[in-house]
């Protein structure tokens, strides 16, 4: 019994602890697995907004749990470090593979805008678990790639309040405070992409272009309508404008498949409570119609990615409370599942080269008579959406293999699935071309590219039969003169019928007002595209010399109609950014004659001064007035990176290349530096052309027989042009430019046209393509990676320096050769390398530059700056980005004005002044610097960020105005300045961040009581000149009271205690009567220390100003002529003494510039919409330059900041440090010497860099030698030294004195006697004087007897 006992306990102790291990097991295998899999997800109650981190929480989370079907990844950051999740949904996620249109929803693009975030999401989850359950989910994933991205910005759904239904809270844009919406390129307006200010755009900007999308969706809020493309126009109308896509019906038809299926959308009456009365016709609207929005993403979807989008707002209230989710949901889920079943109707197969099967990708699809293109997928795939009936389909494949173009006529498209049309390419020289495949079904056609016969192609096969670069060309059908106007349609239909790859745009008028039009040719038109190199074709620049104004209209023709089906075109285009001016001298063609063979009627402009003797010459030959239309292209060559350009001439037969001139001015070789590279373009053009390589220009027709050998020539070899275009380019731009003579008839009859086309066709292609000749690359900056603007590219051999873009990308021409190259710029050390440049193409060349920081001792230092605060980068960064080619363009375009201009007298000038302080409070402070002869007050409005408190480390900008009476637009300038300041205070990030660093006083007025006397519409008249005791004020700045008459005036005196209170970096004044900027000295003959600094300062407003820097004042009697840039030494405009910007410099240590803002004194009101347009870039420009220069703050060893030292800048200027011992100066670009002197202290000195393009680096200059010595105060022991040798000296002086006077006894000589007081005072003043040569002078005899003393004594 007992043993059975323990036999029993001992089996159930072993079963316990088998149980116990079991246990222990399975516990420990939950344990193992991840915490997603150990609890089911919860289920959607579709009631709560999930933030950042719960969104991703969740996202992994389905991802994981759905693994078969989803795939997690980012496609980017935001600007707070958040990622940017997208969700793919698709049977195999992982894998790329053909036969699955992509497709994409994008939502919470405005932060604030909440409701599709969350439909987003539900959206994914239902796809997800509804998949192997229900048909139509299945079929959707199983036949579509699906990208879901819920939210593109984060950070601004953080900053949201729930249940703010108007966007009144900040959340809307990203953390840079940029709109999302409004920062994409867009085709009508040149829009700055920066990485830094929204990596969001740039993110998905990369998505979109990396991806081959076929449907979109791009989600939203604020109100319940599709919108589809345009979303703008050229126009930019704000309303009510209807801007068509190629693809309008289907974008429409797109648009009603989602608002039918959404209940609140279809009705078309969204009652929001906004906008109760609002409606749309059938829950749709064009975007531009409805409101025009540049930068969009939807227009950028379909112009640059291939893919159509439009755009859903879903709600009213952009943030409702979570308890409406349900409900919203439910509104769009089938909305949301209709619209992507709508990727799978219209055109899609393969499109595969016939010789081996392979796929072609980047094959492009092309529909007659929609200007819209697609292309396949790197596995030959392509999908082409289309609404119901029969198309004309092209597939073109460009590369290195060239294969024939394939055209199929009457492809039937029906309701439902997409027709199936499989292309087969052949490649030219395949021998063996396949076979007509036999469709697989109704609906599915496979064409071969050798095998369509006549009645399926659509006149593709025909061309092909013509010569190899005509193959599949179009060519001008209408050969005819065009007249102005008839040009100018002609140009504005090509603009409208090929918008996305044309701009037309004008660079300025001719005598006769009408439009030098410039038509830009690119795939991305009307922005430079990073390492794109640009070029032009100008013609007519004789009036009566018509064949290349036709010949560019003909080539404008030529390369739209055939973008995207001619390899070569495409290609050049797609490479290059091209810009013709079909007619530089308008005019003169309108008074020309057809059928002028050599004559002169038209050849020159309506003021009759020949265009091509008209530019600034080399040897200063020209002296004629600068025309406009000359003008215009100067401004024009100037504003972009050019680098090839033709002058179409006519009346011979030669390709001309500089120089044009020599300084004799006989007919000889004027070669230049690029003599080479010349010869190269020019044969390039005329060996197309075997009428004019043959070389006899004008057979039968020229009396001299001129013979030009391989039809090229050097201009001044064959006869000196003085004043030429071609010359001008060459020296003043980095362009190359020849003149080309196109035939020796100069007005041909119209029916020869076609002939010029045919002999000129090829070589207008083939001179382009040299423009992809030489080097090119980008000089960047080692530090930031950012590209470093008008840096140096120089050729060892060559004496013809180029200079890099503002984004520091370059182009270099060279011939054929192996090159020494060097990057060079201020405040970097130069880089040099060597390049071997290839007989064709391009050779890339990057060189990456280090900062130099400064000179200590003589030696170079590389940059050592510290890692500075985000703050200041960002800042720093922003200054950059202003100072760039277009930053202020943009920031003018993010700031529009909406002023209505008038003139304004004291009165309401002071309650301008005054509105401005009570509604902009925080950043404004209105101070009263004195009054004038009359009692009006001078008043000074500050603008910054804390007005009312003294900031030494931000520096300080003085704008001026008024003090001639009788000028007052300065005046009306600067009040619409501040209030522009004021109100974009706030909303752009720019205008605040400047204003948050800067300190701005504008005193709009100091001459009032001249201003009510003035004239308004009298451009010469004086009254109100001076003030009403007819002083001139800027003739009363006097700081010496030795120089002045009289005291001064007050308003002179309220003036001058201001700028006398220092601490001012620069200041601005503006007058009238001329178009210019003078620097000083106004007195005659004396120059001015930092003249270099001045004239940079100067020339800056000027260039940003519209025509000031033409240099052409374009004022009625002038007698200044031409202007160099617009700039003047104010002494060599109008010398006179006692002026404020004298004085400015002498006493208050600021420069100062005036500028002279419109040739009549008193213009219309009228003309004040003008006149701010002119000059807002400038103004702002100033606000930026106040930022760069060389600041800093110096301190002693113990860091105790000083006070009072003196800042020498190349041995000349000074300036004061402040309080904490801050300084700032501006300096022109450069190197400079900066020595800083302080009592008690060793001086101290560096050399700084100074960039025009960056904000100054914060220097910090520390004096070595200690303030104490043997421990004691400096002040103490040099004091008490004094002392003690004052009383040595004092003692040697009594000890002296005491043994004259015993050694006088004893002497029987004699000495003058003092004989008057005045004697005593004298001799007291010339000893306090120190003069030695005063005592010796003075009449002493010697007391000591001499030997003829003894004598006569003697004798007596």
């Amino acid at each position: 019994m007992s043993g059975q006992r323990g036999s029993n306990l001992c089996s159930s102790h072993k079963l316990s602890l088998l149980v116990l291990s079991m246990l222990v097991v399975f516990i420990s295998s939950i344990n193992s697995l991840p915490l997603d899999e150990q609890s089911e997800l919860e289920p959607e109650t579709y009631s709560k907004y999930y933030n950042y981190d719960q969104l991703t929480d969740l996202l992994k989370s389905l991802a994981q749990k759905y693994a078969n079907i989803a795939n997690l990844t980012s496609i980017g950051r935001s600007v707070e470090n958040r990622e940017l999740w997208v969700m793919r949904i698709t049977r195999d996620p992982t894998a790329d593979g053909p036969g699955k249109p992509k497709f994409k929803y994008v939502g919470n693009m405005h932060g604030d805008e909440t409701v599709s975030r969350q439909v987003l999401i539900y959206l994914l989850e239902y796809l997800l678990e509804k998949y192997g359950e229900e048909p139509r989910v299945t079929e959707l994933v199983d036949s579509t790639d699906i990208y879901i991205m819920p939210s593109m910005n984060p950070d601004g759904f953080e900053k949201s309040k729930e249940e703010d239904c108007m966007g009144k809270d900040e959340g809307r844009n990203n953390a840079k405070n940029i709109d999302l919406n409004r920062s994409f390129p867009d085709q009508f307006e040149e829009i700055h992409v920066n990485a830094e200010e929204m990596p969001e755009v740039v993110a998905v900007m990369r998505w979109i272009l990396q991806n081959k999308f076929v449907l979109s969706g791009n989600l939203h809020g604020g109100t319940v309508v599709a919108s589809y493309p345009f979303d703008d126009s050229a126009a930019h109308d704000n309303e009510g404008t209807y801007s068509r896509s190629p693809d309008d019906a289907l974008f429409r038809y797109l648009a009603r498949v989602y608002a039918e299926n959404n209940p609140v959308m279809k009705t078309g009456q969204p009652k929001c409570e906004e906008n109760i009365n609002e409606t749309f016709k059938d829950g749709i609207t064009n975007g531009a119609k409805w409101y025009d929005v540049a930068g969009g993403m939807q227009d950028f979807n379909y112009l640059k990615g291939g893919c159509l989008e439009i755009t859903m707002e879903l709600s009213c209230c952009k943030y409702p409370p979570s308890t409406q989710l349900k409900t919203e949901w439910d509104n769009n889920r089938e909305a949301l599942l209709a619209y992507m079943e709508k990727i799978h109707i219209g055109v899609r197969g393969f499109v595969r080269a016939a010789r081996n099967d392979a796929p072609l990708a980047d094959a492009v699809i092309m529909v007659a008579g929609i200007n819209h293109k697609v292309s396949t997928s790197r596995f030959g795939d392509y999908y082409r959406l289309l609404l119901p009936g029969t198309y004309n389909i092209t597939v073109l494949a460009p590369g290195y293999v060239c294969y024939i173009p394939m055209s199929v006529a009457g492809v039937e498209v029906t309701e439902g699935k997409a027709t199936v049309l499989n292309i087969t390419l052949e490649a030219e020289n395949d021998e063996n071309p396949a076979t007509l495949s036999i469709p697989e079904s109704p609906t599915e056609t496979s064409v071969n590219s050798a095998s369509t016969d006549s009645s399926s192609s659509t006149g593709v096969n025909e061309a092909a039969d013509e010569e190899k670069d005509s193959r599949v060309t179009v060519q001008p059908q209408d050969f005819r003169h065009h007249h102005y106007n008839d040009m100018e349609l002609f140009l504005q239909k090509f603009s409208s019928e090929y918008s996305s790859i044309t701009r037309l745009y004008s660079i300025g008028k001719s005598v006769q007002e009408r439009s030098l039009w410039v038509m830009e040719i690119s795939n991305n038109p009307g922005v430079h595209e990073f390492g794109e190199p640009e070029f032009k074709y100008i013609g007519n620049m004789h009036g009566n010399e018509v064949v290349g104004r036709e010949l560019l209209l003909n080539l404008i023709e030529y390369l739209c109609h055939n973008y995207g089906t001619d390899p070569e075109i495409t290609q050049l285009i797609n490479s290059t950014r091209i810009h013709i001016m079909p007619s530089m001298n308008p005019d003169g063609y309108e008074v020309s004659q057809e059928g002028d063979i050599s004559g002169v009627q038209g050849r020159n402009n309506t003021n009759n001064y020949d265009l091509n003797r008209n530019f600034p010459d080399r040897f200063n030959f020209v002296t004629d007035p600068r025309q406009p239309e000359t003008l215009a292209v100067m401004n024009w060559a100037k504003s972009y990176p050019f680098v090839l350009s033709a002058n179409l001439h006519g009346g011979s037969l030669v390709v001309n290349y500089p120089f044009d001139d020599n300084p004799d001015n006989v007919s000889r070789y004027s070669k230049s530096s690029d003599d080479d590279v010349f010869r190269m373009v020019a044969l390039a053009y005329s060996q197309e052309s075997s009428q004019m390589y043959d070389g006899h220009s004008c057979k039968g027709m020229d009396l001299y027989q001129e013979y030009f050998k391989d039809g090229i020539t050097n201009g001044a070899e064959w006869y000196n042009v003085h004043g030429g275009m071609q010359d001008w380019n060459y020296i003043n731009t980095n362009c190359f430019e020849v003149t080309i003579e196109l035939g020796c008839y100069k007005y041909p009859p119209a029916a020869d046209l076609p002939k010029y086309w045919e002999r000129n066709r090829r070589s207008l292609l083939q001179y382009i393509h040299q423009v992809h000749r030489g080097v090119k690359g980008v000089v960047i900056d080692s530090k930031d990676g950012s590209g470093i603007a008008n840096a140096t590219i120089t050729v060892d051999t060559i004496n013809h320096p180029i200079t890099s873009n503002a984004a520091g990308d370059y182009w270099r021409l060279l011939v054929p050769g192996k090159y020494h190259l060097t990057a060079s710029a201020q405040g970097y050390s130069s880089v040099s390398t060597f390049v071997n440049v290839p007989k064709e193409g391009v050779e890339s060349v990057n060189f990456t530059l280090n900062r130099i920081h400064s000179y200590t001792n003589g030696q170079t230092t590389e940059d050592t700056t510290p890692v500075l605060d985000p703050t200041v980068k960002e800042f720093q960064s922003l200054i950059k980005q202003l100072s760039g080619e277009s930053g202020l363009d943009k920031l003018i375009k993010d700031t529009p004005t909406q002023s209505s201009f008038r003139y304004r007298r004291y009165s309401e000038v002071s309650e301008f002044l005054r509105g401005l302080t009570l509604n902009f409070p925080e950043i404004t402070s209105l101070q009263s610097l004195g009054q004038s002869v009359e009692f009006r007050t001078i008043w000074a409005l500050e603008i910054s960020n804390n007005p009312k408190v003294q900031e030494p480390s931000e520096p300080k900008i003085r704008f001026v105005a008024g003090i001639h009476g009788n000028a007052p637009v300065g005046t009306e300038l600067l009040l619409e300045f501040a209030a522009s300041l004021c109100i974009n205070y706030g909303k752009n990030a720019a205008i605040t961040r400047l204003i948050n660093e800067t300190r701005i006083v504008i005193l709009p007025s100091i001459n009032p009581d001249g201003r009510e006397l003035a004239k308004e519409k009298d451009c010469t008249s004086t009254a109100g000149k001076t003030n009403v005791h007819s002083k001139d004020l800027d003739n009363d700045f006097f700081g010496n009271a030795s120089q002045r008459a009289a005291e001064p005036q007050p308003e002179t005196r309220a003036v001058m205690d201001l700028i006398q209170e220092r601490g001012f970096t620069l200041s601005v004044a503006l007058d009238g009567g001329s178009v210019l900027v003078t620097y000083p000295y106004d007195k005659p003959v004396q120059s001015v220390e930092n003249a270099d600094t001045l004239r940079y300062l100067a020339t800056v407003y000027a260039n940003h100003h519209a025509k000031m820097h033409s240099g052409d004042t374009g004022c009625p009697n002038s007698q200044m002529g031409t202007i160099p840039n617009g700039v003047l030494r104010a002494a060599e405009w109008h010398s006179h003494m006692g002026s404020m910007k004298d004085f400015s410099v002498d006493f208050g240590h600021c420069p100062e510039i005036t500028v002279y803002t419109s040739c009549c004194l008193f213009p219309p009101a009228e003309m004040l919409p003008t006149l701010w347009a002119e000059n807002r870039k400038s103004l702002l420009s100033m606000l930026v330059e106040v930022h760069k220069g060389v600041r800093g703050v110096v301190k002693d060893k113990n860091g105790k900041p000083i006070v009072g030292a003196i800042i020498v800048l190349n041995g000349g200027v000074r300036v004061f440090t402040s309080e904490g011992g801050y300084f700032h100066a501006l300096l022109a670009p450069g190197l400079h010497n900066i020595e800083a002197v302080a009592d008690g202290y060793q001086q101290q000195s560096q050399k700084v860099s100074v960039s025009p393009f960056e904000a100054a680096n914060s220097i910090i200059i520390q004096f070595d030698m200690e303030n104490d010595i043997f421990g004691l105060p400096r002040e103490l022991v040099v004091a008490s030294a004094a002392a003690a040798m004052t009383a040595l000296v004092v003692t040697a002086c009594i000890i002296w004195c005491v043994c004259s006077a015993k050694s006088n006894r004893q002497k029987d000589g004699f000495h003058r006697l003092r004989q008057h007081r005045d004697d005593y005072d004298d001799e007291i003043r010339l000893m306090s004087m120190g003069s030695k040569k005063s005592l010796l002078s003075h009449e002493f005899q010697d007391e000591s007897e001499s030997e003829e003393d003894t004598l006569y004594t003697n004798k007596l």
